[in-house]
């Protein structure tokens, strides 16, 4: 009864100890507070929820993140990250148990007359052992414990980096298929504009002809015609860019890309961000800063541990001994053992364990800055994208006046040149206004769309 009221008393003060040596995690109190600026909501829909399968509506575009998603080579390298952090947690968690060894040994010998050769006695003996030795240190002071919780968050740590991965997968195939469908508009416009600049070329011959102009406005109305179509060749050639590149992230070799037009697109212009503490449970770098204040603040732990005692059991060896025959080894009276406790207090080796201390210290300070910096640049991330995306709203409607605009403007102008009443160059002017204005028109289509794929990633979308 004595005996166990001493085990049971010893490991209780274990217990104690290790709560005395090492600290418990907590997750690091920040003020989230306006941290998206001005922009604020009580609203906790997010659409970081909704799996990026129904946030992407175009079916073409939906084929493409899941074969990304299937096939990208990043993504296979962050998961082979997984697998090596697997590995190193197994590895941290094995140290809970003893190290076990298989020994085995024969030893002959015999009696000589004091080292002349000659053989006084004439005996000869041969010893024969096979057994086990073992070795196990008693995790007192949490030392290991606190390793192995930060090779738990490191492997955390590895999975926030395959959500990392993937989310940006998932946007940059997005923002890469919206620009090669503005590059398809762009190049559509600029054809279109050619085959309106060859016949205001033509127009302007007739002109000529007939006296109404002179032989600069034809000039003048064909620079404009050459320098439109010299401008075709580019489009292609960042078009066939863009596809190569979209290649590239579905594992694929260069080749064309299927896919409809940007004026398709659809999306809500209401876009729901939610709250920020929502963004700092779903987005991965957020998450991967904090795992890894989470790992250095165990290593702290580990390094203020090995400045206590450690404490090994080991066996000498367990096993089964004979001399001189085979026959029956494994008798129970064969049987031979030791067994070995051993105590380590570190005394020069202080100075190194101070300055690991320090270290881990300063290592965990910067993380925790790491943390705070993260979590302050994902809400000016978001704040950015939100006033982005409704500042380009905004041009909507104006946009579609100023096009009308220009159309009329070409329209009457050509009109008032024919009659002799307006000036070849303001015909060229409409035209290059009527062309700017729709190749603009475009890129606000295309700002629009990547607003709302950079907000789906900024708030930790794309991981479902």
């Amino acid at each position: 009864m004595k005996n166990k009221i001493v085990l049971l008393g010893f490991i209780a003060l274990i217990g104690f100890s290790s709560c005395q040596v090492t600290n418990k995690y907590k997750t690091p109190e920040l003020n989230t507070d306006n941290l998206y600026g001005e922009i604020t909501s009580d609203d906790t829909t997010s659409i970081a929820n909704i799996p990026w399968k129904e946030y992407f509506t175009d079916p073409y575009l939906v084929a493409l993140i899941d074969e990304g998603i299937d096939k990208n080579l990043d993504l296979q390298i962050a998961y082979t990250r997984i697998q090596q952090a697997e590995a190193n947690l197994s590895m941290a968690k094995a140290a809970y148990f003893p190290d076990v060894s298989l020994v085995g040994q024969v030893n002959h010998s015999r009696s000589s007359d004091g080292g002349r050769g000659k053989d006084v006695l004439g005996y000869h003996s041969t010893n024969y052992s096979l057994g086990v030795s073992a070795s196990w240190e008693l995790d007192i002071w949490g030392k290991l414990n606190r390793q192995s919780k930060a090779k738990y968050a490191q492997f955390l740590n590895s999975h926030a980096y395959k959500n990392l991965i993937q989310t940006s997968l998932v946007a940059n195939i997005a923002t890469s298929y919206y620009s090669l469908l503005a590059l398809d508009e762009k190049l559509a416009v600029t054809i279109e504009t050619v085959k309106l600049l060859e016949e205001n070329v033509e127009t302007m011959q007739a002109l000529k002809e007939s006296g109404l102009q002179n032989g600069a406005a034809v000039e003048q109305s064909k620079s404009l015609l050459y320098s439109t179509r010299a401008s075709i060749p580019d489009l292609e050639s960042q078009i066939r860019q863009m596809e190569n590149s979209i290649c590239t992230m579905l594992g694929r070799k260069p080749g064309t890309i299927a896919r409809s037009t940007i004026f398709e697109q659809q999306y809500t212009e209401k876009l729901e961000y939610g709250v920020p503490v929502q963004m700092l449970a779903k987005r991965p770098d957020v998450q991967q800063a904090e795992l890894s204040f989470r790992s250095a603040f165990e290593l702290t732990n580990a390094a203020q541990a090995s400045f206590y005692p450690s404490i090994t059991l080991s066996s000498g060896s367990i096993g089964y001994g004979t001399t001189n025959t085979l026959s029956n080894f494994f008798k129970p009276e064969n049987i031979f053992a030791s067994i070995i406790g051993g105590l380590t207090q570190p005394i020069f080796a202080k100075k190194q364990l101070t300055g690991n201390l320090k270290i881990a210290k300063a290592q965990q300070q910067e993380a925790l800055l790491t943390f705070e910096q993260t979590v302050l640049a994902a809400g000016q991330e978001i704040a950015d994208i939100l006033f982005s995306f409704e500042s380009s709203l905004k041009k909507n409607e104006t946009r579609d006046k100023q096009i009308e605009s220009c159309k009329n403007s070409v329209y009457f102008t050509q009109e008032l040149l024919k009659a002799g009443d307006a000036n070849y160059t303001e015909v060229l002017t409409a035209e290059q206004n009527l062309l700017s204005a729709l190749l603009t028109q475009v890129n606000d289509k295309l700002e629009q769309l990547q607003c709302t794929v950079d907000l789906y990633k900024a708030l930790g979308g794309g991981t479902e």
